[in-house]
């Protein structure tokens, strides 16, 4: 099992899941997106995993005008828009190979076990 998280070190879920693996001595590698923003190829693979790009908006998210803008775009603007803008993801996003979750899923990662 591979596991990366990506979220910030401020964000209480993604703590939750890092204690989720640590508890079950499962090794994680955690990306702060504060320092190191997703790639490209990683974001379009969460986004296939989790079913597109609404899926992986933090409707609470502080910048709500960046949010409401990547919402309405047109499709093929949206992508790019949110890769530029990453505040808006929700938080954490989980990545196992090509699975993924995005916000705290504990009843999906029994299943990667």
């Amino acid at each position: 099992m591979n596991i990366q998280i990506f979220g910030t070190k401020k964000s209480f879920d993604t703590k939750k899941a890092q204690r989720y693996f640590k508890e079950r001595r499962i090794k994680v590698q955690f990306i702060d997106l504060r320092e190191k923003e997703m790639s490209k190829g990683e974001l379009q693979s969460v986004m296939r995993a989790v079913g597109g790009i609404d899926a992986l908006l933090d409707p609470k998210a502080k910048d709500q005008d960046t949010l409401a803008l990547v919402q309405h775009l047109a499709e093929s603007q949206r992508f790019d828009k949110l890769l530029e803008n990453q505040q808006v993801l929700a938080e954490p996003i989980v990545r196992n190979g090509r699975a993924a979750t995005v916000g705290y899923a504990p009843d999906v990662w029994k299943t990667w076990e």
